[in-house]
């Protein structure tokens, strides 16, 4: 597992040597992601912006004490995540947007232009349902399906334990059957 070896060495260089190099790699590996679950909770790109760049601002902060930290992941998201929230108090957003990089679950596949429609109507239906989800449920689902983090780990991201993000999970694989059911009608 090649990434999670380039993520411990780049927190050890940036905690023991104070290394920008590695602090750039580690930024542009999370960003994206970072990103996206900021934007879950403020409703501009300019805003996510922010609460990334204060989320990385913390990680440089408290750089030195990243070698204790056993799971960068779950640490990194929940700086995000407290960040965002703290964030979205001191604004006072009035409401939420979930405005998300779509998923296209088709996009590596070689097939004819007929297929392609196909898919990509498909994967709109998709992408439509997964908008239409309560918000822990989306959020819980997104962490587990398109960011592979472990249960444990999006859990402790939450702030919610394995089992209330099961049932998350399962509420939202049931209402999307239910949802993508009602459009095939």
């Amino acid at each position: 597992m090649e990434k999670h070896t380039d993520i411990s060495r780049w927190i050890y260089e940036i905690a023991a040597c104070d290394s920008e190099s590695a602090f750039k790699s580690l930024y542009l590996a999370y960003f994206p992601r970072l990103m996206r679950f900021a934007g879950i909770y403020v409703s501009a790109p300019e805003e996510a912006e922010e609460v990334v760049s204060d989320t990385f601002l913390a990680v440089w902060n408290n750089r030195k004490s990243l070698p204790g930290v056993a799971n960068f992941d779950a640490y990194i998201y929940t700086v995000a995540r407290y960040k965002a929230v703290s964030y979205y108090r001191s604004h006072s957003v009035r409401q939420v947007e979930w405005n998300e990089n779509q998923v296209d679950l088709f996009s590596s596949t070689e097939t004819t232009p007929e297929e392609e429609l196909i898919s990509k109507e498909l994967a709109e239906q998709l992408n439509a349902a997964i908008d239409r989800l309560p918000g822990k449920c989306k959020l819980a689902f997104k962490l587990v399906r398109e960011d592979k983090l472990k249960y444990k780990d999006v859990a402790a991201i939450l702030d919610i334990s394995v089992k209330t993000l099961e049932s998350h999970l399962s509420v939202a694989v049931r209402k999307l059957r239910e949802l993508l059911g009602n459009e095939k009608k």
